[in-house]
């Protein structure tokens, strides 16, 4: 595996505003040029950024933390179900940059699309699972064996999937996938079509919660990495404009997490009322994510490498991946710089 470039930022002097503004940093990945530092500070209110999003992700972490009341430039947001459709999205340069989990780059950068890793967090994989219902039969991960299991191909749920089989000995071809949107997923879990689901939280709360199911094995134990990444489209991280904003995104998405641990109750009144849930499922989802950004650098690249080699062993992706190419270091310094507090009391919507 190549090793990830540590250039030092030109601006890693520069106070942090500054910094956004002119939009310059280092780059590992060599097909991302660095914004030229000759072009003078960016008009960041003339930037749309085209944020990909999935339900309860950014927009509402950012909303809930009144960290979008005074971005400096336009967010063009767009939903997804799942990590796979926002990243084939980016490759099809309808959106700039979102939110995923370890799995979707993988099979994205194997399929031939162009992506850069601009960001990464850590979290507990408790809340990653294959479910049951209380009462199946199933009552181990080799218990799967010849029965239908759903999964979203490409997410993290089918490294998940992929992870428990491997430890029990069995494969891909021992089980009957059934490749399914979460939505879609739901539907067949709650009504027998499947056996068994691959998912992530909320959903596994949701199944939890709603459709009494039970969960066989969740991520712990090294199943998941409990890895998402913010990747971009190279284009958008060599535009001045929008790498600034890009900057300024991350260091705000940073602090919104951060806002999170201290103001947990009304971050789950308003992750209920924007999913339409309970806040009962709510407080087990968001109590079992203790997400936390962490830097860019070669441990994660040897971490997501794990991933893709896995799913390379396996044949299911067609190429291997080298993840080095695909993650870059140049925003580290503006996150790790994003030290300003989030608002002590926005105002969160109340749980309906």
């Amino acid at each position: 595996m190549s090793t990830l470039v540590r250039r030092r930022p030109w601006w890693v002097a520069v106070p942090l505003a500054a910094a956004l503004a002119l939009g310059a940093a280092c780059s590992s990945n060599d097909d991302t040029a660095t914004p030229d530092a000759a072009a003078g500070p960016v008009d960041l209110s003339t930037v749309t950024l085209k944020v990909g999003d999935q339900k309860a992700g950014t927009k509402a972490l950012l909303g809930a933390a009144g960290l979008l009341d005074d971005v400096p430039y336009t967010i063009e947001w767009s939903s997804f179900t799942s990590g796979p459709p926002l990243l084939e999205a980016l490759a099809a340069d309808a959106i700039d940059l979102g939110g995923v989990g370890e799995t979707p780059p993988i099979f994205a950068a194997a399929s031939g699309a162009e992506l850069t890793l601009v960001s990464a967090y850590e979290g507990d994989p408790a809340g990653a699972a294959i479910v049951v219902k209380d009462a199946s039969s199933i009552r181990t991960v080799a218990d799967l064996r010849g029965r239908k299991v759903a999964v979203a191909k490409g997410s993290s749920g089918n490294y998940h999937l992929l992870a428990a089989l491997d430890k029990a000995g069995l494969t891909f071809d021992d089980i009957d996938p059934a490749y399914l949107q979460p939505p879609d997923a739901l539907a067949a879990f709650n009504n027998g079509s499947v056996d068994a689901w691959a998912i992530w939280d909320p959903y596994t709360a949701i199944a939890e919660q709603n459709l009494g199911a039970r969960i066989l094995v969740n991520g712990e134990g090294g199943l998941s990495t409990g890895l998402t990444f913010l990747a971009a489209r190279p284009e958008a991280v060599a535009d001045p404009g929008r790498h600034a904003a890009i900057a300024d995104f991350l260091a705000r998405l940073r602090r919104a997490y951060t806002w999170t641990t201290e103001n947990p109750d009304a971050w789950a009144r308003a992750w209920a009322t924007e999913t339409g849930l309970t806040t009962q499922i709510a407080t087990l989802v968001l109590g079992r994510e203790n997400r936390a950004w962490i830097p860019l650098d070669d441990d994660v690249a040897k971490r997501l490498q794990v991933v893709a080699d896995a799913f390379t062993e396996a044949d299911l992706i067609p190429r291997e991946v080298v993840v080095a190419d695909l993650v870059t270091d140049q925003f580290n310094d503006a996150v790790q710089a994003s030290a300003p507090p989030a608002p002590a009391s926005p105002t969160a919507p109340a749980a309906s």
